[in-house]
């Protein structure tokens, strides 16, 4: 197909700069004359050596409103400065976890995964842009900056013309003057992917011989409906059943698609009621997961340590591989600690976003980790990944279940805790407050932070406040203010961090976490009211955002 190439003449936006998880804002937002555009320019401008021209880039999003929009000016734009072939997820659709898959396994420059991740969707909700660099994980800071950069000094922008939209829907390839795009099918890659991971004919065979084990995944409208499907039903056999709100939504059928006990409240009340062995479910994009059984919940803290406990005990990826490091955000509890150091290996802890595991895995230091929000991942990609984490405690529970017949997520979880104690953890979200007072309190909280050391709160002495700040040990880069800390002579920690990931506004997170050795059945939030009391007179939070109760509890 014959194309010619223009040049449209454009000046800058503010605040194009990307966030941990590329550039978030809505709809109405990106729908500006140019804005897209601008966006998309500066990602081909800023692309890292040798560049755009004669490149391979993989394209697919998870199939919110102005999705498939984004991905014809994608085309068009990319072609015009020079990429040589998109690879794009049939309809658009990729969930981030494939795209990353898919950028390693096709070998290719980079790839624009389009999601705003957990964030609600449709014409009135959220759009994002990320750039996934050539290890198939988000960009880092150098190249985000250099994005930021060129969307400051933008003048114009260049694409191609052409005679119809390009095909989304048919597979194969389609020839351009200059170019060519391939349709593939959006699943088969990342099934083929995680069936070597994990052990499919362990997991059969404990669904036939345990026929009282249920299973309830929910997508929540979003991407991973289809992965779900050819996993759980076709692969695994369980029934259909099995599969709660699995078609892709445009506006994720009104819900919020973020995986936690607030937002997924029709899959938590449907295992509570239906007493499911297994609930879980996934957000937006794909890459967060959820995992909770009739009687206990797993906090996503908890989930990573027990994957890792059994990692090479019963999944063949690590068994052929072993484990060659572990690490956390610096917000998650140190579960995961205990594990590395009963096991001898290296914990890493490292600030939010996945783009900090990705130099430790690419060093050959890293093989499992995770993030309190609901983010668990290996080194199989560059991407957290909320299939994986569910299909990873289907094949421990089938492997506990050989020797323990009955096993069940609570008895794992317990037997967990007899090992290493329980590392009590919550989270309080306070979403869309006003960014100046949000920004106040943590620089207030700041200030006072010396004359806080000493003080007795509530029964808790203060041992340290301080800045995390983080040197990475690969390319000894160098990441400052990723969270203030409160913490405390038994070790109980409480921490605050205001969050990039959202479109509007603020959102203020706590963390809040204490150890014990002995207890385990105490309810989290009972066990660690008084270090929320203790965070809330600390902070005072209500006095700067007007808050009196969170968005969101973890």
């Amino acid at each position: 197909m014959s194309t010619t190439t223009t040049t449209i003449a454009t000046t800058p936006f503010d605040g194009q700069k990307p966030g941990t998880s590329g550039l978030r804002k809505r709809v109405v937002v990106f729908q500006k004359e140019h804005y897209t555009e601008n966006f998309i320019q500066a990602i081909f401008t800023a692309m890292p050596a040798p560049g755009a021209q004669g490149a391979t880039i993989v394209v697919g999003g998870d199939g919110r409103y102005y999705m498939r929009d984004v991905v014809q000016k994608i085309i068009r734009i990319g072609a015009a400065n020079g990429i040589a072939r998109f690879i794009v997820g049939q309809d658009g659709i990729l969930s981030t976890p494939a795209a990353s898959a898919l950028i390693r396994k096709r070998e290719a420059d980079g790839g624009i995964i389009l999601t705003a991740s957990h964030n609600p969707g449709g014409p009135n909700a959220d759009f994002g842009i990320k750039y996934n660099t050539r290890n198939g994980g988000p960009a880092p800071e150098s190249v985000t900056d250099a994005i930021y950069a060129a969307t400051r000094t933008i003048t114009e922008y260049h694409q191609v013309t052409l005679d119809a939209p390009v095909d989304l829907t048919t597979l194969g390839c389609q020839h351009f003057a200059g170019f060519d795009v391939e349709i593939v099918d959006s699943v088969t890659d990342y099934v083929e992917l995680t069936k070597s991971i994990f052990d499919f004919d362990l997991i059969r065979r404990f669904r036939q011989q345990s026929p009282d084990f249920s299973l309830l995944f929910d997508a929540l409208n979003g991407v991973t409906g289809p992965y779900g499907r050819r996993i759980f039903v076709d692969e695994l056999g369980f029934p259909e059943s099995a599969l709660d709100q699995c078609t892709p939504l445009e506006d994720f059928g009104g819900c919020h698609p973020d995986p936690n006990l607030t937002y997924a409240d029709k899959l938590v009340a449907r295992v509570e009621r239906e007493k499911v062995a297994l609930g879980a479910a996934s957000d937006g994009d794909g890459d967060r997961n959820m995992v909770l059984s009739h009687d206990w919940f797993v906090t996503p803290s908890d989930s990573v340590a027990v994957i890792a406990h059994y990692a090479t005990e019963c999944i063949p990826y690590f068994q052929r591989q072993g484990l060659r490091g572990l690490a956390r955000s610096m917000p998650t509890s140190c579960a995961i600690d205990r594990v590395a150091a009963a096991k001898g290996l290296e914990i890493f802890e490292v600030p939010t976003g996945w783009k900090f595991f990705g130099n430790l895995m690419d060093a050959g230091r890293l093989s499992i980790c995770g993030e309190e929000s609901f983010g668990t991942g290996s080194d199989h990609i560059r991407e957290k990944d909320g299939i994986w984490a569910i299909v990873a405690w289907l094949n421990i529970l089938a492997h506990v279940n050989q020797t323990q017949p009955a096993a069940s997520v609570r008895s794992i979880m317990r037997d967990f805790y007899q090992t290493y104690g329980r590392n009590y953890f919550t989270r309080y979200d306070y979403e869309e407050v006003d960014a100046d007072g949000a920004a106040q309190m943590i620089n207030d909280l700041r200030a006072k932070g010396n004359d806080l050391v000493g003080q007795t709160i509530n029964g808790f002495t203060v041992a340290a406040v301080n800045d995390f700040e983080y040197t990475d040990p690969i390319d000894h880069s160098v990441s400052r203010n990723q969270g203030l800390r409160v913490i405390f002579e038994d070790s109980s920690r409480i921490i605050f961090r205001l969050s990039g990931t959202g479109s509007e506004g603020a959102t203020v997170r706590i963390y809040i976490e204490r150890f014990d050795p002995v207890e385990f059945d105490i309810d989290a939030q009972v066990a660690l009211k008084p270090l929320v009391d203790t965070a809330l007179e600390v902070s005072q939070l209500s006095k700067y955002t007007g808050r009196n109760e969170p968005t969101v509890i973890t």
